[in-house]
């Protein structure tokens, strides 16, 4: 019996420490719930936010053009090289035109012939027509006047054609710019044979210029229907451009199922830029975060931005359960005028902390 007594004894003594603790705990529970309910909280809702698409396009010079050789003949000199600015009307490279020249002066003579042919023509017909008035020739010999005189007349003006095409054939020989520009490209050296449609030069006019992007069927009507159209040229910190217009063309690559849209450049925006360079093209289409259309909806939430947490590589918000704040990692998405994006991680409706360095605090007992 004494030793049953003894056993009780021992056992409030060592029970007593937790007897006592039961109560501070609870006190501290109620405390830390108290400093919870404290805390500021937001709820969670659907987000209507821009769907943002980059696509990659080029600049690209709204008159380019390829100049060609219309003439045969070897390159003798070339008066321009890449990089150069020229004038319209410039002289860019000269080809051998001793071929050229032989059928100019080859032409010139004939002309001359043709020419003394037509007066020898015309005396006879005179004449025959005074003859023909005396009496002294019949009509037949008038006739056959009339028609020496029409042909020689038709042969001069077919030698008159073919001196104008000798001389431009010979101009030929002389490759001039077309336009004011730039030498984008030389495709030919100095003793090169040029042969008629040869590309010899390309050139470009540094005002006006364009984006050219390849756009996927499917996003062609999204793009065309996007208020807000934007392109970046250059370096990933180099300010976001507005096009002026926009042009879609009328057709689409059969194998790529692609069309090709282009964005023109307002002048003071392309002062710097050349043909080449890559561009992405970015547009936003305004979608509901609650709509069905997977391609088009994020299914996301707005939240403070001052909620959302960033540790290390986690991003994260606390999510009031009721009783207490929980760190809950979330996925998020560039926000707009104070609002984070969120895209997965919480639902409509959820409260979020508004300080998390206090909701973290209130998680401790």
């Amino acid at each position: 019996m004494h030793t049953q007594r003894g056993s009780s004894a021992w056992i409030c003594l060592l029970a007593w420490p937790l007897c006592m603790s039961l109560p501070a705990q609870a006190q501290a529970q109620a405390q830390a719930q108290a400093q919870a309910l404290s805390v500021p909280t937001a709820t969670a809702q659907p987000a209507r936010t821009p769907s943002s698409t980059e696509l990659e396009g080029l600049v690209e010079a709204v008159r380019q053009s390829t100049v060609a050789a219309q003439t045969n003949g070897r390159v003798i000199h070339l008066h321009a090289k890449v990089g150069d600015a020229v004038r319209a009307g410039q002289l860019l490279a000269t080809l051998d035109d001793r071929e050229a020249l032989a059928a100019a002066q080859q032409s010139a003579a004939q002309y001359e012939q043709a020419d003394a042919a037509l007066r020898s023509a015309q005396q006879q017909l005179r004449r025959s027509q005074d003859l023909r008035n005396q009496g002294f020739v019949s009509q037949a010999a008038l006739d056959a006047a009339q028609v020496q005189y029409d042909s020689a007349l038709a042969q001069k003006k077919q030698a008159v054609g073919a001196n104008a095409q000798t001389g431009l054939a010979q101009g030929y020989s002389r490759i001039t710019a077309p336009f004011d520009g730039y030498v984008r490209a030389v495709n030919v050296e100095v003793g090169d044979l040029a042969t008629t449609g040869k590309p010899l030069f390309t050139l470009y006019a540094p005002q006006p210029l364009r984006v050219v992007v390849q756009v996927p069927a499917s996003r062609l009507a999204a793009v065309m229907q996007a208020k807000n159209v934007q392109l970046q040229v250059g370096m990933s910190d180099s300010p976001w451009l507005q096009p002026t217009s926009k042009t879609a063309v009328p057709s689409a690559d059969p194998i790529a199922q692609t069309t090709e849209l282009r964005l023109h450049l307002a002048p003071a925006d392309s002062t710097g830029l050349v043909p080449g360079q890559q561009a992405r093209v970015r547009y936003n289409t305004s979608v509901s975060a609650n709509h069905n259309d997977a391609a088009t909806s994020t299914n996301a939430l707005q939240v403070p931005q001052q909620a959302v947490v960033q540790r290390g590589e986690l991003t994260a918000v606390y999510v009031w359960t009721g009783q207490a704040f929980s760190l809950r990692p979330v996925r998020v998405g560039s926000g707009s005028s104070g609002q984070a994006l969120v895209l997965s991680g919480l639902r409509a409706g959820d409260k979020v902390a508004l300080d998390p360095v206090r909701a973290a605090n209130a998680q401790r007992p």
